[in-house]
């Protein structure tokens, strides 16, 4: 098994689209004047008219009123509800919530299973192309529950994180204090291990994030994510390589108790 997943658009915001542009034209109206309408400038609207951005509900109230819709664009709403997870990660938060082993490494982010509410509003409200604020607080909301998985006791969860993004204070310094804090806290779970990988010149962690997941099947998977795609993937070798890279990183880090002061440290720091 292996699935790469490009970050398209999901179907339903362009099936919308198309529907609102067809009843726009229909009714003789131009995309300028919808946008004036609605408050929205003329891109905003191509944008969603195209499925390339949801499509709001104000906008569909307004077309669906200027265009004689009785109804019908207004009604797809419930089909456009912001998705939880982005699109190319969908496959792998479903294992995730099943396996019963889980080893990550991210250099330059805290894991999404350990940021406090604050660090994943922050980072969610950085995204380029800007998301909305529905979709933000969807977003928020489903990655604070998938941190629910860290109270399974009998599941391990092993995460190494580079020091640069411990020294990046996302949301500003208190947010960040809290975010450490959080982090001692939660290596205190004893199904819960923190370490930290210094700066230290050429590693194979630099190579990029990295995740590991053994399944209740005791089936092995890595998991690799970029700027617009996540590859899940199960092919032995793949996952050979994924795994001699982690336990290298692992053997750079620094202790459990050696990662607790440094962030705390850091804490006291900010």
């Amino acid at each position: 098994m292996a699935t790469e997943v490009n970050s398209q658009p999901p179907i339903a915001w362009r099936y919308c689209g198309s529907q609102i542009k067809m009843w726009r034209a229909e009714a003789g109206i131009s995309r300028d004047a919808l946008a004036k309408e609605a408050g929205y400038d003329y891109e905003y609207v191509k944008s969603m008219e195209n499925g390339r951005r949801r499509p709001t509900l104000r906008l569909l109230q307004i077309a669906d009123q200027v265009c004689g819709a009785g109804g019908k664009l207004v009604a797809a709403q419930e089909y456009l509800k912001p998705e939880p997870f982005p699109t190319f990660s969908q496959d792998f938060i479903r294992y995730e919530a099943e396996a019963v082993s889980l080893s990550s490494y991210e250099p330059l982010l805290v894991p999404g299973l350990l940021q406090t509410e604050e660090t994943a509003r922050s980072l969610l409200q950085a995204h380029w192309p800007p998301l909305d604020d529905e979709t933000i607080e969807e977003r928020v909301a489903a990655r604070l529950k998938r941190q629910e998985l860290l109270a399974r006791q009998t599941r391990s969860f092993s995460f190494v994180i580079g020091e640069s993004a411990l020294r990046n204070s996302v949301g500003g310094a208190d947010a960040h204090a809290l975010q450490l804090r959080h982090l001692l806290s939660v290596s205190q779970q004893r199904n819960v291990t923190v370490q930290v990988l210094p700066i230290a010149g050429a590693h194979p962690g630099l190579n990029g994030p990295l995740l590991l997941l053994e399944t209740s099947e005791h089936e092995h998977l890595g998991y690799e994510e970029g700027q617009t795609t996540g590859v899940l993937y199960s092919d032995p070798d793949r996952v050979s390589t994924a795994t001699q890279r982690h336990a290298m990183i692992l053997r750079q880090a620094l202790s459990l108790s050696e990662s607790a002061r440094f962030i705390g440290k850091l804490a006291e720091g900010q």
